[in-house]
């Protein structure tokens, strides 16, 4: 009896060993299959008697923790934690081929009557309750303004021409499976608030420089997405930021500002405290030479771009207007509509957008993602090949001629995916190296008979206009400008000017590339949202480039000077 009684106790214990050491349930997954009952029950009895019941409902779920740090003059101005879950509720009324959706959606948030996405806030707690019950709402609120938005369609059609090309106006995609492991999420506050408070306390000494910011970012977000089709995804993002600023005034009133920043995956790909003090440095040292630079008068003719700024231009005056979503409407300037097949750069030129590359060179690409905001996976996209345009970037709005997407159906938050650049990637093969980059500059700077050539090596991003409401234009900001004197080659610093132009004349002005390329890591916004994006190119020629004045500053510099630690120890005293 003791015997079995002894056996019998360590059966009950191995038991309870093996029981405790079986690993917790995964949360994510028990709320998804909340999310996939929710949608099945809506999917099975949602209806507006004598109207159409939807035929594709999808529902997201994004649950974002933010950490921020902001310090200036040493202190820490900011520091902040968030947590938040938003809802993202399609639901589609009509068939694939015509319903509710059109491109008007982007221009209303939620309101009566529009096919716009409901927005709404999450349950925090891992309440499977809680969510469908939020999900249930939603739903009925996006359904009936669908019904809405499709009866609304439908008697503007009575007016058009029809269009026997129209191509269908949602894709249709081959359901997904995918539970991603989770990534981790460490966050030094104690570091970095040091490193924040250390950093911006480096450009006390230069009272010239009378505003400066670090800001240290850490954002993860967990997406949980599911459809009627059958897809079912579990997807993490974790992204670290951090950005020095510095700015001053010219003595002419112009506003001047210098930054470095970086973004990293993890932690431990930001830069350290030797490197960011190098950084710091430098910015520094590029205002207070801008301070003392010339403003120079609006230029037309030849310029280098170097690789950061060569991304930029790509990214304003090409990206954005082959994003499929802009390829219709009535708004959009449809710069490339119909050119597929047709030579729109350069022939030694070609473009890809390819998500699925997490590096490059050793350097992280913000633009990385496994699945879109649309539950398709992140494919790479031949957009130009030797000059001749082959694609376009596509989300799951078919476009003439493409009606897959290709993943790129992209949104910040809860907002509307539309098809949006990942990471842009320029190639060439007709290369040279920067010496002979230079000496071609000089050289045809010569033979249009200006006394100098500009080479620009920093930019610090750029805007564009795709609407068919204004001018097919684009515009970057430049930070730091040199002017290459014919005669001499000498490099003197300029200010005061801004690169303007129009897409196809700019871009079909490139006469050769460097050798190397570059990487623009930073986010780009628009209908959409804000979104992670990468852009590598090699250095540019262009024959001729436009660059008008930059508003010029009329605001005077603070009146006394900046309280130093002597003067307020003073202060203190009395």
């Amino acid at each position: 009896m003791r015997i079995r009684n002894r056996s019998v106790l360590t059966l009950l214990a191995t038991s309870v060993l093996l029981t405790a050491a079986a690993p917790p349930p995964d949360a994510r997954v028990t709320l998804v299959d909340a999310m996939a009952e929710e949608l099945q029950r809506n999917q099975q009895q949602l209806k507006l008697r004598n109207h159409e019941a939807p035929y594709f409902i999808s529902y997201q779920l994004k649950d974002t923790d933010q950490a921020v740090l902001i310090a200036r003059y040493g202190s820490i101005f900011l520091d902040d934690t968030s947590r938040h879950r938003r809802l993202y509720v399609d639901t589609r009324v009509g068939a694939y081929d015509f319903d509710n959706s059109g491109p008007e959606e982007y221009a209303f948030y939620g309101s009566p009557g529009t096919s716009y996405v409901v927005n709404k806030d999450g349950p925090l707690d891992d309440s499977p309750l809680a969510l469908r019950t939020a999900l249930w709402l939603a739903t009925d609120e996006k359904y009936k303004a669908s019904l809405s938005q499709l009866l609304k369609k439908k008697g503007e059609h009575v007016y058009m021409v029809e269009d026997p090309n129209r191509p269908p106006s949602f894709s249709r995609e081959k359901p997904v499976r995918a539970v991603q492991p989770p990534l981790a999420f460490p966050f030094d506050r104690a570091r970095w608030s040091r490193v924040a408070r250390e950093l911006s306390a480096r450009f006390a000494p230069y009272p010239e420089l009378f505003d400066s910011e670090v800001r240290i970012t850490a954002d993860k977000v967990t997406r949980l997405f599911v459809s009627t089709e059958g897809s079912r995804i579990v997807s993490e993002e974790v992204m670290y930021g951090l950005h020095v600023t510095a700015v001053t005034r010219a003595e002419d009133g112009q506003l001047l500002n210098s930054a470095r920043n970086y973004y990293a995956p993890t932690e431990a790909g930001l830069p350290d405290e030797k490197a960011l003090d190098v950084a710091a440095t430098r910015v520094i040292e590029e205002l207070r030479a801008l301070r003392q630079a010339p403003a120079i008068d609006p230029y037309t003719g030849p310029a280098i771009l170097a690789p950061e700024a060569a991304g930029v231009l790509f990214h304003e005056a090409v990206g954005h207007r082959l994003e499929g979503d802009r390829q219709d409407g009535e708004g959009e300037g449809k710069t490339f509509r119909g050119q597929v097949g047709k030579a729109v750069l350069p022939a030694f030129l070609s473009i890809v957008d390819d998500p699925t590359m997490r590096t490059l060179q050793g350097e992280p690409l913000n633009g990385f993602y496994e699945y879109d905001e649309e539950g398709v996976k992140g494919q790479r996209t031949v957009l130009v090949d030797k000059g001749v345009l082959k694609s376009y970037l596509l989300s799951r709005r078919p476009v003439e001629g493409f009606l897959q997407s290709n993943g790129h159906g992209r949104s910040q938050g809860s907002a509307k995916p539309v098809a949006r650049m990942a990471n842009l990637i320029v190639e060439s093969t007709k290369q040279v190296d920067d010496a002979e980059l230079k000496r071609q500059l000089i050289a045809e700077a010569k033979r249009q008979g200006r006394p100098y050539g500009l080479i620009i090596r920093d930019i610090t991003g750029g805007n564009t206009n795709t609407s068919s409401y204004g001018y097919q234009a684009f515009k970057g900001v430049p930070r730091m400008v040199f002017r290459v004197d014919v005669k001499t080659g000498e490099e003197s610093l300029v200010r005061g000017v801004e690169i303007v132009g129009t897409p196809l004349s700019a871009i079909n002005r490139i006469q050769v590339t460097g050798r190397k390329s570059g990487i623009f890591n930073g986010f780009c916004g628009a209908e959409s949202g804000h979104v992670p994006v990468s852009t590598v190119a090699p250095a540019l020629l262009l024959q001729e480039i436009e660059l008008q004045r930059t508003q010029e500053g009329k605001d005077r510099p603070p009146l006394l000077p900046r309280p130093t630690d002597a003067g307020a120890a003073s202060k203190e005293a009395r």
